[in-house]
């Protein structure tokens, strides 16, 4: 058994630690999808309309974005499809931002414009406004969740967030994703990914053949869980994709396809 301390963040003074135990690791009984190993996909979350003409597995796309009519024509051919949420920063262009108390907006996100971190200690604050978004999500009939920026603590976030506060506001997202009968995926946080895996129904990561960390998610793949594992044509050229990281995916039993940072429609995928 692991202990995490935890407490609620105030202006006034740092959190009063109190001990926590993780709680059981879920099973989904057929309760949320679960999905195979293997399976193909596709990831486009900054161009509208998405590109409906890819024959994979699953899609992720953005929940702000894109409506329910877009997830049910997916669906009807047989794709599960994601929504892609942020649930670890503050964008400022999103239609909920001024449900955000100013407590818990945080220093901006370097490199994202219009981004701020969270302080992810105040869940009794993020807590109605996450909890909207998953309901949202299930809403418009997704089958799952894609929670971004879910590794705050390795950050500069403006908040001395710990290695514990992490964990405990990520298995927080994972039973939130579970009670509304939503798959949930650990997207990138290589460290925690042992220790948060039996909460979390598949992977997420970015760039990990790149900066060699793909090892750091396997504890998925034992659990007969996927890895679905984007590198970017910035870092890597398409010949060097398909001649270095194409052979990794049987070795790793990840799906990798490489995609542009804007993540628009463009992809290439293995043969």
């Amino acid at each position: 058994m692991i202990t995490l301390l935890i407490g609620c963040a105030t202006d006034e003074a740092d959190p009063t630690p109190a001990p926590f135990s993780f709680p059981p690791a879920p099973a989904s009984n057929g309760l949320w999808w679960q999905p195979e190993v293997g399976l193909d996909w596709q990831w486009q979350i900054t161009e509208t309309p998405i590109d409906l003409s890819f024959d994979v597995g699953m899609y992720d796309i953005d929940l702000f974005d894109v409506e329910s009519e877009t997830v049910a024509q997916l669906q009807a051919r047989g794709i599960k499809v994601v929504c892609y949420v942020s649930v670890g920063s503050w964008e400022n262009w999103r239609e909920d931002v001024g449900e955000f108390p100013d407590s818990v907006i945080g220093k901006e996100y370097v490199g994202w414009a219009g981004e701020r971190w969270l302080d992810i200690r105040q869940i009794d604050l993020l807590a109605p406004i996450m909890t909207a978004r998953f309901d949202l999500c299930k809403e418009k009939g997704f089958d799952g969740i894609e929670p971004d920026n879910i590794d705050a603590y390795t950050n500069d976030t403006g908040f001395p967030l710990t290695y514990d506060d992490q964990l405990r506001y990520n298995i927080w997202l994972a039973e939130q994703a579970h009670q509304r009968g939503l798959s949930i995926g650990l997207k990138n946080n290589p460290e925690q990914a042992s220790e948060l895996e039996p909460y979390f129904d598949w992977a997420l990561t970015e760039e990990c053949f790149v900066d060699e960390w793909c090892e750091d998610m396997e504890p998925f793949i034992t659990a007969g869980k996927p890895v679905f594992a984007a590198e970017y044509i910035e870092t890597i050229d398409e010949d060097d994709f398909l001649s270095d990281v194409c052979p990794a995916e049987d070795e790793l039993g990840f799906r990798f396809i490489l995609k542009d940072l804007g993540l628009d429609a463009w992809r290439v995928a293995c043969p």
